[in-house]
């Protein structure tokens, strides 16, 4: 018997319930905290020259850590890793003063308490402390 003729004798229900079972065995895992993050920053380096800027942010990729100057002139730091869909894709919203995932548009406030559906399960921050020109990112 041939697989198609096998589906209309099954019926369309049954390859629904199949069909649904197998996808959603298809969704990611929710990221594991980063965990033991100790990252130096010198701000007088070139590439983090855009922090002098307020509601500006550069992304570590390397670390999967997001590091912004806030709106009041605070440094902030995220996971780039977004609670959503564990997509590296956040960045900081410098017109509402948090965190933004721009695939699925999630939203949490600079503390990482999520503002909309996809952003529920909160977010990863990271505790800043300047000393001079060197800004210390820890989880």
């Amino acid at each position: 018997m041939k697989r198609k003729e096998f589906i209309e004798k099954l019926g369309i229900g049954a390859a629904f319930v199949l069909t649904s079972t197998c996808l959603g065995g298809c969704t990611r895992d929710n990221a594991e905290p980063i965990k033991d993050l100790d990252l130096l920053i010198d701000l007088t380096k070139d590439e983090y020259l855009e922090l002098q800027n307020f509601g500006s942010y550069v992304v570590i990729k390397d670390s999967q850590v997001v590091v912004a100057r806030s709106n009041s002139g605070e440094y902030v730091a995220a996971t780039l890793i977004c609670s959503h869909d564990q997509l590296e894709q956040i960045t900081y919203n410098d017109s509402e003063g948090g965190w933004l995932c721009t695939a699925h548009a999630a939203r949490f406030k600079e503390d990482g308490e999520g503002l909309n559906a996809n952003g529920s399960k909160n977010l990863q921050i990271f505790t800043t402390e300047l000393d001079g020109d060197i800004l210390r990112v820890t989880s």
